[in-house]
């Protein structure tokens, strides 16, 4: 059963959309939604992953597909099948390029197609039953193969995000630090070339003081 949908833009991990009533029968679906954003947080730091994936987590699978710099994903009990969930996504990809693949790359706010809702739920509903003659029509297409999709672990995944996170998160110290030393650096240039020339500044002004004072006398 389809649990989760999702849409973001891939360039930037932006969220364009999403099934407004989803996840009520789901425990901790907040968590999984998490899960959901570090996904697309991960694709929009690395764009060369796979067009279509299957992630498991939990009781619960992730299957994506991305096209047109837009990631579709649903999350799907590990039972349901793996060719009706493609099949589900690949109709809100066609539905939603139809009618907002003009704006995608322009929208600057999260959830800019919220109202593409309303055909998320009215296509999930035609999913749910595996059992009706449309989806085992579905399920018996030979044309539509799932069988190549990649299937991999979310903890395998997010964890490569973590280690690039890292990765940047010390750029960013390091970068930090030179900065640092390179004050630290100048102050001590500047407090050398104070010691060094203080004295005879010192003088300097000791004897233009005398020189003052003698003309004044005089």
């Amino acid at each position: 059963m389809v649990k989760l949908t999702l849409i973001a833009r891939v360039t930037d991990g932006l969220p364009l959309a999403e099934g407004l009533d989803d996840g009520r029968d789901v425990p901790d679906a907040d968590f999984y939604k998490q899960q959901v954003k570090a996904l697309f947080k991960n694709l929009a730091m690395r764009q060369n992953d796979a067009s279509r994936m299957s992630i498991e987590t939990g009781p619960y699978i992730f299957h994506y597909i991305i096209e047109g710099h837009v990631c579709y994903l649903t999350m799907c009990d590990r039972s349901y099948p793996k060719k009706l969930a493609f099949q589900y996504l690949e109709d809100l990809k066609n539905e939603f390029e139809r009618v907002n693949g003009s704006q995608i790359e322009t929208a600057a706010r999260p959830y800019a197609f919220i109202k593409f809702d309303t055909f998320i739920q009215k296509t999930k509903k035609l999913y749910q039953d595996t059992r009706t003659q449309r989806n085992i029509s579905k399920l018996n297409d030979e044309l539509y193969e799932v069988h190549q999709i990649m299937t991999r672990n979310v903890q395998e995944v997010l964890g490569v995000g973590e280690k690039l996170d890292q990765v940047s998160q010390m750029s960013s110290r390091l970068t930090s630090e030179s900065r640092i030393y390179a004050d630290k650096a100048k102050d001590l240039n500047r407090q050398a070339l104070i010691r060094k020339w203080a004295p005879v500044a010192i003088v300097l002004g000791v004897v233009i003081l005398l020189f003052w004072v003698r003309t004044k006398i005089w």
